[in-house]
């Protein structure tokens, strides 16, 4: 069955699309891709809360790199000669033989970043910026062509609506509990830590300030942080005794083959549990090997030259947290020895992560956005809502309702290669995009 072809995403309010996506970040970026290269002439609306296309612009720190071959990127391992490929990015920026000349594994984080802007440019037609998705909802009035309701999509400008959703805001951040009535200008999570760090430099730098975490995005701020503000007392505050190295092994990551996703959803959810404790390291709470050197370098100079402009105070796990005297005072407890401090700074930066979907305390049920829409749709036992191979939510009762698929949100059902990662996301695109094409056109 014929749909519409491809309105301008400007087209009047009332128009029904095949397909909304919420969020226009890597994973919807990847689908756009994917749906071009189908050439199915299907209708597609993006709707971003940014004014632009960007990619981790809190983390665009300079000297940083990305933490995947450049290869995995929208559409290479799908279809090696695309247009939308990274390499073709370099070829139309004419860097692609300097690109060739780096000695570096990995290209820098802001060439990555360009080339996102310069693949999500190329669907500017099929997106709406500055639309922050409010509230999504299914609407009781049958869609004719697939005899399915529709989704309903609010912005804070306008009501949209579509056959199916392709969901992909992108995961919400992890808050640890004791912090989250303190949010606010003097604690922030790291996703918006280049913002502030420009507004220190024009308004004055905090005399301290307490990094937690330690992952990759925590040393790497500790590190941006001594090198931007040279008077501030950075105070690394996390739970471990050290610093834990990435698990970079080519046998590890094997993860990230196609192959694996198949496996991993097929296992239990006590085999997926045991896989997932097994290759956590090659993606949470690890830190590259330069990255790790560069730190120890870097503390190792300011011992020379007795500069403790860097404090690493491991070992401590966060028991209270207070707003006092225009900053913050942290409650830290030594869990092995049971020696308690304080610590007083003017700001904290949470590099605590992001949450998947399950029921420990980092995690949540259900995205926000889907609360309004979870009940016609099968939970699995945990609570969580079921989720197909084809990254597609699964109809309860009656089966009425609308195609929705999570897109990059189940690494709790498929498996750390659906991180917040590029690793997959061409192969994750393309299974949407067929899944998509399936549910709209029948049987």
């Amino acid at each position: 069955m014929q749909h519409n072809v491809e309105p301008c995403v400007d087209s009047d309010d009332d128009t029904l699309f095949d397909t909304i996506g919420v969020g226009f970040g890597p994973a919807n970026i990847a689908l756009a891709v994917a749906h071009s290269e189908s050439q199915s002439g299907r209708s597609l609306a993006f709707l971003e809360a940014n004014a632009g296309p960007t990619w981790q612009p809190g983390m665009l720190l300079d000297g940083s790199d990305i933490q995947h071959n450049p290869l995995r990127d929208f559409i290479t391992p799908v279809n090696p000669c695309s247009r939308f490929g990274f390499l073709s990015y370099l070829k139309s920026q004419q860097r692609l033989f300097h690109f060739l000349n780096l000695d570096a594994p990995y290209p820098p984080r802001a060439d990555y970043e360009r080339y996102v802007r310069w693949v999500a440019d190329q669907f500017a037609e099929q997106v709406r910026y500055s639309e922050r998705v409010v509230a999504i909802s299914l609407s009781d009035d049958p869609d004719p062509a697939t005899g399915k309701r529709t989704v309903q999509v609010d912005t804070q400008n306008r009501t949209l609506r579509a056959r199916s959703l392709s969901f992909a805001p992108g995961r919400s951040w992890h808050v640890p509990e004791l912090f989250r009535p303190a949010l606010g200008d003097a604690v922030f999570h790291a996703n918006d830590y280049v913002v502030r760090r420009e507004d220190w430099k024009k308004n004055g730098a905090p005399a301290s300030v307490a990094v937690i975490g330690s992952s990759q995005s925590a040393v790497e701020i500790i590190l941006d942080l001594h090198a931007s503000l040279p008077g501030t007392v950075v105070n690394s505050v996390f739970r471990n005794f050290s610093y834990v190295l990435k698990d970079t092994s080519p046998f590890t990551e094997d993860l990230l083959f196609p192959s694996h996703t198949d496996y991993f959803y097929s296992a239990s959810p006590v085999s997926k549990k045991r896989l997932t404790e097994q290759v956590l390291r090659s993606n949470y709470g690890s830190v590259d090997h330069d990255v790790i050197k560069k730190l120890y370098f870097t503390l190792y100079e300011n011992s020379v030259r007795d500069d403790s402009s860097i404090v690493l105070r491991n070992n401590a796990h966060v028991t209270e947290v207070a707003l006092v005297d225009g900053g913050v005072l942290l409650s830290l407890l030594d869990e092995h020895d049971g020696s308690t401090a304080k610590l007083h700074v003017d700001a904290v930066v949470l590099a605590t992560g992001f949450r998947n979907f399950g029921t420990r305390e980092h995690e949540e049920l259900c995205h926000p956005l889907l609360e309004q829409v979870a009940d016609a749709y099968e939970k699995d036992d945990d609570g969580t809502l079921r989720v197909t191979r084809s990254y597609q939510l699964v109809p309860a009762d009656d089966g009425s309702a609308p195609a929705i698929f999570l897109n990059g949100l189940c690494e709790s059902s498929h498996g750390l290669g659906d991180a917040g990662s590029f690793s997959l996301l061409s192969y994750r695109a393309a299974e949407v995009e067929r899944a998509l094409a399936a549910f709209l056109t029948g049987p």
